[in-house]
This record gives C-alpha cells, structure tokens and sequence, in this order.
C-alpha cells in the first residue's frame, strides 16, 4: 500500500450517542484501497461503535460516510453490503447445525430455473473463493464441527461472497490461538495484495504493529490520533490509548509459596461426546503462588477447568480446595470452599446478560447477607456493593443498573473479574482472564493476579497467550492431549513451551 493509492471509505466528524453516553465525539476516519487500517482503543473507547454506524447498525447522530467519492445513506447491513462493505463481527453470526456453504450462501442463495437452490454452485462458489483467497475450509462441513478459526473464515468467505471491497474486523483474533492468529494475518495479506481494503480493530499493540498500515487511536470516544504504522512502538500506542506511561511488563516479587491450596490427584475427564480428554493429571497449587498452565487449545484444558470447578463430573480422581475434597461437590460447594473462578466464555458461564451489573456481581451470594437476611433481597445493598466494585475494576459503560449485555466485551469481563476476586477467594482459577481486555485493562488484571498471589491466594492461570504465562508465572505447566508433558520455571523460552505444547518432550521420552 502507497499513500498514493486512492480513499475508498471516509467517516467525516461522526458522533453517536446513548442515553448518559456519548460513544463517538466528532470522530474522522478514512480507509485507502489495498490497505489495513487499524482502529485501537481500550475497551469502550467508541471503536466497534464507530464500525457499527458503518455497517448500518446504527445511524450517526452527526456525521457523514463517503463510499468512493459518493456520500451515502447507510441505514441498514444490507445497505452497507449493497455498497460494498462487510463485517466480521466479534462475536461470529453463524448457524451452528448448518453447512459452511448453506451459512455462506444464506439469503444469497444461487437458484436455477428461477426457483430451484443451486447447491451445487453455492459450494462451487465457495470452493473458488476459497482457494482465491487462502481460506481454506469444507462447504460441506457443519458449523458445530469446525474450529473456531475456520469459523472466521466462513465469516470472511460470507462477505467476500457478497462482493465485499472494504473489509471490517472487529477484535478479529480475541478467539484465536496464536497459530490461528497467524494464519489469519496470511489471509489478511492475500485480501489488501487483490485490492481488499481493510479495517482492523484491536486493542493488541503487537499485532496492530504486525499487520497494519495505519493506526488509528481513539480515547474515550474521541480520535486521539492517525499515524503511519512505521516507526511506531507499544509503549508509545499505549500512551496514545491510555493517556498516561504503561507498565507492559509485569513487575512482581520471588514467591514465598505455603502449603497447597488446590491439589488435583489421578484426575480423567471425559467431554460430551463421551472421549476422555484429561488423562491421569495431577498436580498442586500452592499458597502464594501463580501457576501457569500452557498448551493448545482443544488439548484438554477446558475439561479440566470444568472438572476443578465443579461444572462437569470427573471419571476418576480427587479435587482437593483448602484442604476440602470437592470431587463430587456442587458448584456451589466448590465456591463455599474458596473457589473463584473466572471462565474462559465471559458470556456463556460468566454472565447473565440481561441481568443487571448489580446482579450479575450478586449471582454467588445474594442468599447471604448483606444482601439478603431471612429470604429478603436488599436491591440497594446489591447496588452499593456493584458501584464500589464498578469504580475498584474501571468498568466503563454503564453503572449498576446497565445490563451486562449492553457493555463492551472488555467490560463484561471486568464485571466477572470484580465479581470473583471480590469474593477473596483462597484459590483463584483464572481462565483466559485478558481475553478481550485493553493494554490498560491487562496492566490491572495482571498487577491484581500478583496481588493475589502476594496476599496469599493460589492462583492457577490458564492462558493462550505464551507472554502472559511467561511473565505471571512462578511455575509452567504444560499440557498435550490430556496429560501434563512437563514443568518449566519462568525462565523458560517461547521455543521451549512450543515444543512441548505440541508433544516434542512426549516424543523425546518414547
């Protein structure tokens, strides 16, 4: 991309508002042909709305768009794709129980004698963007059987199929592995190299320096600034989104480790189809100290999680919390015990979206007082202590009373965050707990993770992402197809964690 190539996409002083928010303020952005155009900001600072008023979600208080020289009227997402704009939204809008060519094709269908479906030129079709575009994937595979990256790429090939030109995707990566997130800037390359223009939003500093053009920072709703991607840093985007220095490394103290706090014996799990997925694992947790646990996704972890936390039955084995056997426990035994745990899936286990922040905060213990006493709720305590942990975690977006649906992805995961770690729990399992967090945000998850492990907590971190392990933890476990391959101190390398994530150390002990 030269800056010679010409503008396809301006945004000219857009500002949107909500009751008691004003989510973008006079923003302006534009999107040059063969380009990435990375829009970074914390959570809530106006980035997937400002994406929203291009796709026709939402209509722009104040403000005009411009599709290749010519102001349009974009009131719908229909309207967008007949201008030639698509979105890969966060959250992926596919039907489960289809086909990928049947999801692709859907209210597009190709027909024959006028009324027919023409399956067989929809998955033509798919088949040769597809192979045009890098995206590999079967038509013929149902939704609920592929993984989570080739799912995005049904996303993309669902746009692409319309005649997309300007490409949106919004927080692209929050659900991929790094192998994935990789193989997915290989497809953004191929897309900008055949004249795709494309709209990239992150809150990931190293990748928007990987595979941008362009960057784009918003604070608070506001642009901050637009800025070539060349000669820029972490440090100095953090500042730009942030408004003040980071601390990007986190900074901690030895461990003074204790007696275990959470101690995992002979543990076999088995997932929903039957299929044992963790495979005779044992291991501890001490007090005052945090415990990473690395490997692949899909390599048994969740299983495991959903076994400690009382959430799936295990085959064989012992769960031990503060001294407490929790095999055969209730969740809510589990939690009585000094369990807390933040899930891997903010919106399938860790919130009721339509329930207030208040209740949502309130879920584990609204039977107890203060906020009940002899089956009486008190709304009012449950709000004071939701505005006071509100204000402790920076959940922007709202106030007690918003529901969890209604905030940003960031922000619904701070709302779990408060929720658990101001139960002051004796062992914290912490499950992806940055997923879709700012730099910001991942600077006070990770200083509070530490603060944990200084107070005297266990903490076990289950993470995707190798730096995060390798910069909290005081040990590294490590886990390939249900079993764990090995344990690694904090100084290990990237290289060494890779190779055993993908079963190098088994190999070499056969």
């Amino acid at each position: 991309m030269t800056p010679e190539q010409p503008v396809v996409l301006e945004m000219r002083h857009v500002t949107k508002r909500f009751p008691g928010i004003v989510a973008n303020d006079d923003v302006s952005f534009d999107l040059r042909r063969g380009e990435v155009h990375a829009l970074l900001g914390e959570n809530g600072a106006g980035k997937s709305t400002l994406m929203n008023v291009l796709y026709g979600l939402y209509h722009p208080d104040e403000g005009e768009i411009v599709v290749d020289g010519e102001r349009v009227q974009l009131g719908s997402p229909r309207a967008a794709i007949d201008k030639g704009i698509g979105m890969v939204h966060q959250h992926f809008m596919l039907i489960p129980v289809m086909t990928v060519a049947e999801n692709i094709v859907l209210a597009n269908e190709p027909v024959r004698e006028g009324v027919l479906l023409d399956f067989a030129a929809a998955e033509a079709r798919v088949a040769e963007l597809s192979s045009r575009y890098g995206l590999e994937v079967d038509p013929h595979a149902r939704i609920e059987k592929i993984t989570v990256g080739q799912q995005q790429r049904v996303e993309i090939l669902k746009a692409l199929y319309r005649n997309a030109e300007i490409l949106v995707l919004d927080e692209p990566t929050a659900v991929l592995t790094p192998q994935e997130a990789q193989e997915l800037f290989a497809i953004v390359r191929s897309l900008t190299e055949q004249g795709k223009s494309i709209v990239f939003i992150s809150h990931k500093l190293n990748e928007v320096l990987e595979i941008a053009d362009r960057i784009t920072v918003l604070r608070r709703g506001t642009l901050v600034e637009t800025l070539p991607a060349a000669g820029a840093t972490e440090e100095s985007l953090a500042r730009l989104m942030v408004g003040r220095e980071v601390l990007l490394r986190v900074e901690k103290q030895p461990p003074t480790p204790g007696p275990p706090l959470l101690q995992v014996e002979g543990l076999r799990v088995r997932d929903d189809r039957g299929i044992e997925k963790v495979r005779d694992v044992s291991f501890q947790v001490r007090a005052g100290e945090i415990v990473g646990l690395a490997g692949i996704d899909g390599n048994g972890q969740t299983e495991l999680i959903d076994a400690m936390t009382g959430l799936r039955r295990p085959e064989a084995g012992r769960v031990v919390v503060a001294g407490q056997d929790v095999t055969r426990a209730t969740v809510l035994d589990h939690f009585d015990a000094g369990l807390g745990h933040i899930p891997e899936d903010r919106q399938r286990r860790g919130l009721v979206l339509e329930f207030s922040i208040a209740e949502n905060i309130a879920l584990h213990d609204f039977r107890r007082p203060p906020a009940s006493r002899l089956g009486w709720l008190f709304p009012r305590r449950l709000v004071a202590a939701a505005r006071r942990l509100i204000a402790e975690f920076d959940v922007r977006g709202g106030g007690p009373q918003t529901a969890a649906g209604a905030l940003s992805g960031g922000n619904q995961q701070k709302v779990v965050l408060a929720r658990e770690i101001g139960r002051d729990p004796k062992v914290l399992i912490a499950a992806q707990p940055t997923r879709g967090l700012d730099v910001g945000a991942i600077e006070f998850v990770h200083r509070r993770l530490v603060e944990e492990r200084d107070d005297g907590r266990g903490v076990l971190l289950v993470s995707l992402e190798l730096e995060e392990v390798l910069s909290l933890s005081d040990r590294i476990l490590v886990m390939y197809e249900g079993e764990i391959v090995g344990e690694f101190p904090p100084t290990a390398t990237e290289e060494e964690l890779g190779i055993a994530m993908t079963g190098g150390r088994r190999r070499e002990a056969a």
